[in-house]
């Protein structure tokens, strides 16, 4: 991959693909994703936040307690099993660099870390404020799959995601992944990156690579609580190696991903 190059290219072959996704990926307006919803979208909503948690609560929690050795197999499984039951689908552009150790994502919702659990089967590392760790069930998920809890409001926070990430990549072996913006974003734009990330990848010389999702608010919206079938499109930007990146490589990072985003809207209709 080449490094100084962030913009997704499509494969050889890749165009019959990307022409049938024209045809097949339903064109929604924002403002068709942001409005208030019918009372069949709403019900959707509740069915797919019941999915969500019966399946948290009844099979993965139970299932990495007695089997710890497989949970990346078993988170794999049963995410792509919770999109399945959601009627959502999932389309994939561009390679995963098997050698990035710090995966930098754009932040919708939930759906995001579902999509990845269900496309990627390597257990990622993921980073979460702490208070989620608290959340009923989604908590012991947290603690259970032994992702890095941060705490936003203590300066020390930072000197601890440095000290788990470095366990992470060398000791466990397992790729960290962390949604840069820092929360939810509500609409197409990025919302600033925060330092931590930077900081981490600096500072341990980590390979990064940006994946951008789209399609996710639609099939589950947190914002209006609305849900619908759909396609979510996991899109795998080149990677950055930080030994021979530029100063500015984290703003290139943000722009090739706002870049990304912008291009899936022209081209597809597919909004994040």
């Amino acid at each position: 991959m080449k490094d100084k190059n962030l913009s997704a290219k499509s494969q050889p072959g890749q165009e019959g693909a990307e022409a049938s996704q024209r045809s097949s990926v339903s064109k929604i307006s924002q403002k068709q994703i942001d409005k208030s919803g019918t009372f069949w979208e709403r019900l959707r909503f509740y069915w797919g936040a019941f999915v969500i948690s019966t399946i948290v609560a009844l099979g993965m929690i139970p299932l990495i307690h007695f089997f710890p050795k497989h949970k990346g197999t078993i988170m794999h499984k049963l995410n792509r099993a919770i999109l399945f039951l959601m009627g959502a689908k999932i389309v994939t552009e561009g390679e995963r660099d098997p050698q990035a150790n710090l995966i930098l994502i754009n932040h919708q919702g939930i759906i995001d870390i579902i999509t990845m659990e269900a496309v990627e089967n390597t257990h990622w590392r993921w980073v979460a404020k702490k208070e989620l760790f608290e959340v009923p069930w989604f908590g012991l998920l947290l603690k259970g799959g032994d992702m890095i809890s941060v705490d936003r409001e203590n300066k020390a926070g930072l000197v601890k995601l440095l000290k788990d990430a470095k366990e992470s990549i060398e000791e466990k072996k397992r790729a960290v992944a962390i949604f840069p913006e820092g929360t939810r974003a509500s609409d197409q734009q990025l919302l600033p990156f925060k330092p931590g990330p930077r900081f981490i990848a600096q500072k341990l010389g980590m390979r990064v690579q940006p994946v951008v999702i789209v399609g996710s608010k639609q099939v589950l919206n947190e914002h209006n609580r609305t849900a619908h079938n759909g396609t979510v499109k996991v899109i795998y930007l080149p990677s950055v190696d930080l030994s021979d990146a530029p100063k500015d490589w984290y703003e290139q990072v943000r722009e090739a991903m706002q870049a990304e985003i912008d291009r899936q809207e022209r081209e597809y209709g597919l909004y994040r």
